[in-house]
């Protein structure tokens, strides 16, 4: 295990994000450091839990995933290994690893009790640094997660919103807005398939609607309004060619409905 990842809020170019490769290069110096996001949100566990679920399982097998969204640093809250498929995570316990466990149960869970693999001393402000990232570079070298502290059965669980299937409509919200201010829902390809995707299918956001599904952002001109199934596998609503949440003030929470005629 020689790839190790990093998911973080510090934004990208933070001396912090440096200080963590630092630790695992001086540990393991042929371990690749991929930076998987910094840009995730301050203290937004939501979101860093949707785009490790979302980005994490592409990477080969035998890859460890350091998550440091991390609001509780420095409390009682625990520090955890998981091994989830053929991919591994260390993150806190607050509901970053529950999208990828509602996706497939893990093997195993460990609790990080052994001072052994942490730096000393450890900063009651930045245990990314200090624990986080020794655990994984030990990891990369071939360390045994059973050496690491206690297992344990679950871990915390976020409660995000569930899609509501009504005759005639689906019901959902906007989990997320990316890069390009694309509202990323929580309303999957799997709830749409057996419907119909053309002109009968009316989504609504807000005061904004648009009429059918596409399967490209092309398919529509410059500034119109449209609902497609992204990357994510989720439906989407984007402006084309502009940045649909700052133009049209959506925001994450916000309801979707998809209902057909």
């Amino acid at each position: 295990m020689s790839i190790i990842t990093l998911t973080t809020d510090f934004g990208m170019g933070s001396p912090y994000v440096a200080a963590i490769k630092g630790v695992i290069l001086s540990i393991n110096p042929d371990a690749t450091l991929v930076d998987l996001s910094h840009d995730i949100r301050p203290q937004d566990i939501r979101q860093g839990a949707l785009v490790l679920a979302d980005v994490s399982w592409l990477f080969p097998e035998g890859t460890i995933h350091v998550a440091v969204i991390d609001p509780g640093v420095g409390t009682g809250r625990p520090i955890v290994y998981a091994q989830i498929g053929s991919q591994h995570y260390v993150s806190p316990d607050n509901g970053l690893l529950s999208e990828l466990i509602g996706r497939r149960a893990p093997s195993r869970i460990i609790r990080l009790e052994n001072p052994r693999f942490w730096r000393t001393p450890v900063s009651s402000t930045f245990h990314g640094r200090d624990i986080m990232a020794p655990v994984a570079a030990h990891l990369s070298l071939g360390l045994n997660p059973a050496d690491l502290g206690s297992e344990v059965a679950l871990v915390k669980s976020l409660d995000l919103p569930k899609p509501r299937i009504r005759p005639g409509r689906i019901d959902g919200v906007v989990l997320e807005i990316d890069s390009f201010g694309n509202l990323i829902t929580n309303i999957t390809a799997d709830l749409l398939e057996g419907y119909p995707t053309d002109e009968r299918v009316c989504t609504v956001c807000g005061i904004y609607e648009t009429w059918g599904i596409l399967s490209a952002y092309a398919q529509q001109h410059a500034g119109m309004f449209i609902a497609l199934v992204g990357s994510t596998n989720r439906l989407e609503l984007a402006v084309v060619d502009d940045n649909a949440s700052r133009r049209l003030g959506l925001r994450p929470g916000m309801p979707v409905t998809v209902a057909w005629d």
